[in-house]
């Protein structure tokens, strides 16, 4: 095993995709007020209650990257700070940028009645609208050494204090989005072995971190980029710093107007012209 293998910790990010599910599970559960009973939330799209019991189809059915955010997969330094006292330095970590994805999700519902039906839906709809942020707590990060903390270096708290500005914090964003078809979906139903029913498509979009390696600190130098410069050194030629050709400056030269050569014509004023009318008298 090499010493950076030895010195990564674990992935912080893993368990983001379940956690998403689980947030829309208790999210519909904590603000359901239509009936006293509860509807029953199922992941099974070809679980059919056998009496009056309304049921509410969560299923996640995609997950792709993002391709508007993607980075560069070089190591950086990750945003945790940990800093130390006395004779025990800062501790320097670097991490790959974070994976960028969309989890789409079909959320269906189930009613002996289709009236209940559509009213269920037109509930999961408003209710859905109102989780902007589906997931809100401080990023955390699993170290080398096994301890897990926020982006400040404290001991992981879901209830720590989102104020404060060295604070990084996770947020879930969830949106409603037309990504299947009426024809995609029967045959996504037809797939499960279950009935058609009233469906709705949302996406998520989170963020996936991976492991933490252990940084062992140091002077770092960082090169100015290199421009083009303004003037051409005539030793180095017509070329910049980095070997890429320069456009030379040409000297500007007088040109003639084409055409026939220009007579000394001038335009007469209102004064000459009284005095040659004058003259003629």
């Amino acid at each position: 095993m090499s010493e950076q293998a030895r010195r990564r910790g674990m992935m912080s990010g893993q368990n983001i995709i379940g956690e998403v599910t689980e947030s829309i599970h208790k999210f519909l559960i904590d603000t359901y007020d239509l009936t006293e009973r509860v509807p029953r939330f199922e992941e099974d799209l070809s679980f059919v209650p056998k009496d009056r019991e309304e049921v509410v189809y969560i299923y996640m059915y995609r997950a792709s990257q993002n391709p508007n955010l993607r980075n560069a997969k070089r190591y950086r330094q990750a945003p945790v700070f940990v800093k130390g006292k006395g004779e025990n330095p800062d501790e320097v970590y670097y991490h790959r940028p974070p994976l960028m994805m969309d989890l789409f999700y079909l959320i269906g519902v189930h009613s002996k009645f289709r009236s209940d039906a559509e009213r269920l839906l037109g509930w999961v709809m408003l209710s859905l609208n109102e989780a902007t942020h589906l997931v809100y707590r401080p990023r955390k990060f699993h170290l080398p050494d096994g301890r897990l903390v926020d982006s400040i270096g404290r001991a992981y708290d879901l209830q720590a204090d989102p104020s404060d500005d060295d604070l990084y914090m996770e947020k879930v964003s969830l949106a409603l989005c037309d990504d299947l078809t009426v024809g995609d979906a029967i045959n996504f139903f037809s797939i499960q072995e279950a009935p058609y029913r009233p469906f709705l498509t949302y996406r998520a979009r989170v963020a996936m971190d991976g492991p933490l390696v252990a940084g062992d600190g140091g002077t770092t130098i960082r090169i100015p980029r290199l421009g083009r410069r303004e003037t051409i050194d005539e030793s180095t030629g017509n070329s910049s710093p980095s070997g890429r050709m320069l456009p030379g400056k040409t000297e500007s030269v007088d040109r003639m107007a084409p055409g026939p050569e220009p007579k000394n014509l001038r335009k007469i004023s209102e004064d000459q012209s009284e005095q040659s009318t004058d003259t003629e008298d």
